[in-house]
C-alpha cells in the first residue's frame, strides 16, 4: 500500500513543480507560521488532533466530516496543534481543507501527507501549514535531510516519522528535532502501543517525542505519556467521537 500512495505521490509531482514559482510567491506572503514544536512542548501531554475522513487501513471513517467544524471543535477542546490529510487518493484529503481549517482556527496546523519533494514544502507554507510531516519509511537519508533543511528555509517545523528503530535512529541522524513513533506496522496495519515504549528510550532527551496511531482512551495516552512521549496523535478516536473536545480534555488530563 505505501508503494502505491508512493507512486500516486510521485505521479502528481509534474504538475506542482509547474507551479512551483506561484506557490513561493504565495509563501512570502503568508505571515509567520505558528510554532509547531513550542506548541507540543508545553506541560501535560498535548494533543495534536486529526482531521481525517479515510484511510487505507481503516476504509472510510466520516465521508461526509466538516474539516472547519471538526478543526473548531478540537480547538475548543483543548488540542494543543490540527493535522489536516491533505492526500487526495487514498485518504480523501485536499489542500483546500488545510486552507479553510487554517482560516478557522489560531492552532497551529500540521499538513499530513507523504512529502517527498521540495516543491510539497514550498506548496505547503503557501497554503498556510505551521509543519509537515516526513516518513521515513519513505524517504533516503539525503531526502530527510534536504526536506528538513528546505522546511527551515520556510520557517515550518518537522514532524518526522518513525515505525522502527532503525527508523528513528535515521531521523535523529537527520537532525529532526520533533520525532513521532507510528504504532502501527505498515506492512500489516497492526497496532501495538508497545511499539512507542520499545522506541522511545531510543530518543535523544532534547527530541520533541509524539506518540501516533493506536490511542483511544485515556488509558493509552497515559500509557504514552508514562514512556516518555510529549504529544499524541489521534485521528479516527477524535472523528467517530460525539464529543471530540470532551475526549480531548480526558486525553490532556
Amino acid at each position: 500500500m505505501l508503494d502505491e500512495i508512493l507512486k500516486m505521490t510521485i505521479a502528481d509531482l509534474p504538475v506542482l513543480r509547474d507551479r512551483e514559482s506561484e506557490f513561493a510567491a504565495a509563501a512570502n506572503l503568508m505571515p509567520d507560521p505558528v510554532g509547531f514544536m513550542a506548541a507540543l512542548e508545553g506541560a501535560g501531554l498535548g494533543v495534536i488532533a486529526e482531521v481525517k475522513k479515510k484511510s487505507p487501513s481503516r476504509g472510510t471513517i466520516d465521508a461526509d466530516l466538516d474539516p472547519v467544524a471538526q478543526a473548531g471543535a478540537y480547538e475548543a477542546g483543548g488540542a494543543v496543534a490540527v493535522s489536516v490529510l491533505t492526500e487526495p487518493h487514498f485518504f480523501s484529503g485536499s489542500v483546500d481543507d488545510l486552507i479553510a481549517v487554517k482560516e478557522r482556527i489560531d492552532l497551529p496546523v500540521l499538513r499530513k501527507d507523504f512529502v517527498v519533494d521540495p516543491v510539497q514544502v514550498v506548496q505547503a507554507r503557501a497554503i498556510g501549514a505551521d509543519a509537515i510531516l516526513l516518513i521515513m519509511a519513505c524517504l533516503t537519508d539525503r531526502q530527510a535531510t534536504d526536506l528538513l533543511n528546505e522546511a527551515a528555509t520556510w520557517g515550518l517545523d518537522v514532524l518526522v516519522e518513525a515505525h522502527t528503530g532503525d527508523e528513528a535512529r535515521r531521523a535523529i541522524d537527520c537532525g529532526a528535532r520533533i520525532v513521532g513513533v507510528n504504532n502501527r506496522d505498515l506492512s500489516t496495519f497492526d497496532v501495538d502501543l508497545a511499539m512507542a515504549e520499545r522506541i522511545a528510550p531510543l530518543l535523544p532527551a532534547e527530541v520533541v517525542r509524539v506518540a501516533e496511531s493506536g490511542i483511544w482512551t485515556a488509558d493509552d495516552a497515559m500509557r504514552m505519556r508514562a514512556a516518555g512521549y510529549d504529544a499524541v496523535l489521534v485521528g479516527e478516536a477524535l472523528v467517530r467521537s460525539d464529543d471530540p473536545g470532551a475526549l480531548i480534555r480526558r486525553f490532556s488530563t
